[in-house]
């Protein structure tokens, strides 16, 4: 009996095949017809015993739960073949009741498992075989093949030496999926040349002794080439030239993909093809107008030289935006030390006003030219942000010992109307914890006090428990902030031990009483009182003893600006603010850790 799964015995197996599967008819005649087209297949099975073995395993399929006996089989696939092995797992498949992703994971454990099992002759050629098969399976047939391609690539880190054993087969099965006869989509056939490291040299000794093809291994290649640029699927087409190492397209190759906006063929394409090719792209993203798209590709591939005017523009660009959120430092090591860019960034502090960052980066760079604090505070933008003058605030007053801290407490506890807002020093090393709140400013009409958290929490912790607790949950004081219970959050997990701020009492969040939720507080104040808040200090560092008076204007700012936000609500129409009234807005008694907060908590919350 010989050895081997061939066409001396495929009619009798058909005919046997096709008697078990009875019930789904379309299925069998479709095996049925691969077997005898790729009577290649060596199984290393006697071919009685493989015949045994499909009537075996396809008639308890018909009589048993599909998915425990495809569980049991999987375990060891060693005398399994493979047209019965991809049976079984589409029925287990198949037979799932979860979702398809949770389905599909669980389909990956069983799988890899059973190439570890030693399939006969080995991993390599049993998921050859299996892509042969797999186009008969219909829907199944692209999920399965990746399922299979990714199932080898891990089974191969355990057993290297199967992939040499498998390349011919590979490399056949490569031609076969050009040419049609193995019905596979382009991303199966370009991971079967890249996982079986498929080169020129094994396509043309395959060529030369099949009849497949009448033309060398290069000619091959560029027709499919040629057929995956008609069908537009750039990026398989990209794969396989970079892979094969063909530079035989150039720039209207390029120009097509995007034109049809395939950007990220392209780019792939023009790193394959080197700095001429990525020049071209880099032009033509300018001409376009996507700035962006370019100062990647001259980051990524070292093209400032080649293009030092667009390097800075889009550099400088990137500093403004963070500039504008108030991320100096962040925006600093963006500068890399470039006197261009940090006096780029001198001159964004001088239009925001922001004396200290002006004479902070004057210092370390020894920058000349540029106005001390004194005249950029004399010659601050008065005119386009608010001034606390605006707001009618008179006094300023810092809390930091416990008597200031009992005569705030009486003062604030007799008004009807608060404004709430804290700061922290922001963290900006991502996975790394929140720094603490450091300070919290609590306005009240011409008033504004800012408590020193830090030195309060540590010399008089019960004093600020009692008089925090006595102001936020007073059921007479109304409570206004600006998404404050993403605040009351942070100040709950800096001062764990505190009760005061694990509970609190007829808040009104501004935020949520209108429609337009985009421009954060500096926004809304633009919308409501006409004129906007400078918020370049947000990210200041804020543990700094003692706090600059700009950073004590600015904490100020904050919280006397909701006062008038709401008394402008009061007296607008309904159709600035939402449909619901702001009373029904208001909350009360509600724990602060059930409290939805946006993610991203890990720096000051964003309110430019």
């Amino acid at each position: 009996m010989r050895n081997v799964w061939g066409s001396d015995c495929a009619a009798g197996v058909v005919l046997r095949v096709r008697g078990v599967l009875t019930s789904n008819r379309f299925f069998g005649r479709r095996l049925s017809d691969a077997l005898i087209h790729r009577s290649r297949f060596r199984f290393f099975v006697p071919c009685g015993e493989v015949c045994s073995a499909a009537m075996s395993h396809l008639v308890e399929a018909r009589n048993r739960q599909p998915r425990a006996l495809t569980a049991h089989f999987l375990s060891d696939i060693s005398h399994i073949p493979p047209f019965v092995f991809l049976y079984l797992i589409k029925e287990y498949y198949a037979s799932g009741t979860a979702k398809a992703g949770a389905k599909f994971r669980a389909l990956q454990h069983h799988v890899h498992h059973a190439l570890q099992s030693s399939p006969l002759p080995g991993p390599a050629t049993y998921v050859i075989e299996c892509l042969y098969l797999l186009p008969i399976f219909g829907t199944y047939r692209e999920g399965f093949s990746h399922l299979m391609i990714s199932a080898l690539r891990r089974s191969l880190k355990d057993n290297p030496a199967d992939l040499e054993h498998a390349k011919d087969l590979a490399v056949h099965l490569f031609v076969d999926m050009v040419q049609g006869s193995a019905d596979h989509d382009p991303r199966i056939v370009v991971k079967v040349v890249q996982v079986f490291h498929i080169g020129i040299e094994n396509l043309e000794n395959v060529l030369q002794q099949s009849e497949k093809a009448k033309c060398g291994a290069l000619a091959f290649l560029e027709q499919y080439l040629v057929m995956l640029l008609e069908s537009k699927s750039y990026m398989d087409a990209v794969a396989l030239l970079e892979h094969f190492a063909i530079r035989k397209f150039g720039e209207s190759f390029l120009l097509s993909m995007i034109e049809e906006k395939q950007f990220g063929p392209a780019e792939k394409w023009a790193e394959f093809m080197g700095k001429p090719m990525l020049s071209i792209l880099v032009q033509q993203y300018v001409d376009r107008n996507m700035l962006n798209f370019a100062y990647q590709i001259i980051k990524d591939n070292n093209l400032q030289e080649e293009f030092p005017v667009v390097y800075h523009q889009c550099k400088e660009s990137l500093l403004k935006k963070l500039a504008e959120k108030g991320c100096w430092d962040i925006a600093e090591q963006k500068a890399k030390g470039d006197k261009r860019l940090i006096e780029f960034l001198v001159y964004l502090a001088l239009e925001a006003g922001y004396s200290e960052k002006v004479e902070e980066f004057c210092g370390r760079y020894s920058l000349q030219g540029f106005p001390t604090a004194e005249e950029c505070d004399a010659a601050g933008p008065q005119s386009r942000y608010l001034r606390l003058m605006d707001l009618s605030v008179e006094e300023i007053i810092w809390v930091d010992q416990m008597a200031g801290l009992n005569h705030a407490t009486c003062d604030i506890t007799q008004a009807r109307v608060i404004g709430l807002d804290c700061e922290w020093k922001p963290n900006f090393v991502q996975g790394s914890k929140p720094n603490k709140v450091s300070i919290m400013q609590i306005a009240i009409p011409r008033r504004v006090f800012i408590f020193d958290l830090l030195k309060l929490a540590e010399e008089a912790s019960d004093a600020l428990d009692s008089c925090f607790t006595q102001i936020l949950q007073c059921p007479h004081i109304l409570k206004l902030g600006y998404n404050f219970q993403c605040d009351i959050k942070q100040l709950a997990s800096s001062y764990r031990t505190l009760g005061c701020f694990k509970h609190y009492d007829m808040l009104l969040d501004i935020q949520v009483i209108f429609k337009e939720k985009n421009g954060g507080l500096s926004g809304l104040a633009q919308k409501v009182l006409g004129i906007g808040l400078n918020k370049t200090r947000r990210n200041s560092n804020w543990e700094n003893r003692p706090l600059t008076q700009n950073q004590l204007e600015y904490a100020a700012m904050d919280a006397a600006v909701l006062l008038h936000i709401f008394n402008h609500v009061q007296n607008q129409p309904r159709d600035i603010t939402d449909k619901v009234g702001w009373k029904s807005r208001i909350i009360s008694h509600t724990d602060s850790g059930s409290s939805k907060c946006k993610s991203g908590v890990q720096n000051k919350r964003t309110k430019s």
